[in-house]
């Protein structure tokens, strides 16, 4: 293990943060436990006082195949998986096109585009050097509930990439802004849409200093340039108060807030 700066203004997809001495787990390491793990920072939102950080190291970034499983360690970005099954004109991976992070995180929260999800085609995560079987882990709607953190993931291999399905799929994401965002604000309630709800109650394009809800997609909070994290929680619970005092609906963050707070 080794601990390595990383500033979160540049390294999270919303730049905000601050500059963290995160720890560096190598292959063969135990992992803390009194860390929090992150991964890409693709859907973090992170305070100024973050509570101890730890993150996968490069040993943790590969692609292989093993007998008749695609194996593929934790800390790989998604972008690399989409490759490598294209490269061996492998089925099943359309939907992560453009999806960003690594795979850690889609496993962490199940990730995906509409019906196509990271379950669907996952047969089992290694956690503390254990092979779990995806089907026994609790899982849903944007939510995994992992027993450990995930080390690497097994996929049953299926032959027959299929570009079509994944132009198709990226056209479904053509409404997302293109400005620093954390993705998804909100889970979608049942039957209905966080956007949909959070631009019924008015606050779609709504600016607080540099952060806003966005003018193309409401349920995408965006850094317009010098968003704090202060200015993001006001909106994020501003946001839940009007359509929770409007529609009865609790929203349920998506995005995920890593703060500690200071006496």
């Amino acid at each position: 293990m080794f601990f390595k700066a990383i500033d979160f203004s540049r390294f999270s997809s919303i730049r905000i943060g601050p500059v963290v001495e995160v720890a560096m787990i190598e292959a063969g390491d135990a992992i803390p436990g009194e860390r929090l793990l992150v991964g890409g920072a693709n859907n973090l939102l992170v305070g100024p006082t973050p509570p101890p950080l730890m993150m996968l190291s490069k040993d943790f970034d590969y692609c292989r195949m093993e007998g008749e499983y695609l194996e593929a360690g934790a800390a790989t970005p998604t972008g690399k998986l989409l490759s490598f099954a294209k490269r061996h004109d492998l089925a099943g991976f359309e939907f992560v096109a453009k999806l960003p992070g690594t795979l850690g995180g889609m496993l962490a929260m199940n990730a995906g585009v509409k019906s196509y999800e990271i379950f669907n085609i996952l047969e089992s995560i290694q956690i503390g050097g254990d092979w779990i079987p995806a089907a026994s882990i609790p899982h849903g709607y944007r939510f995994a509930k992992l027993p450990g953190i995930a080390t690497a993931a097994r996929f049953p291999l299926r032959l027959g990439y299929d570009e079509t399905l994944r132009r198709a799929l990226l056209q479904l994401r053509d409404n997302q802004p293109k400005e620093p965002s954390a993705g998804s604000a909100f889970k979608n309630p049942p039957g209905d849409y966080a956007g949909r709800l959070i631009e019924a109650v008015g606050l779609k394009g709504r600016q607080l200093g540099g952060m806003a809800w966005s003018q193309v997609h409401a349920n995408f909070l965006v850094n317009l340039g010098g968003g704090t994290f202060d200015e993001a929680i006001t909106l994020i619970q501003e946001a839940k108060a009007r359509v929770r005092e409007t529609f009865g609906v609790e929203l349920e963050e998506e995005i995920k807030i890593i703060n500690r707070v200071t006496e």
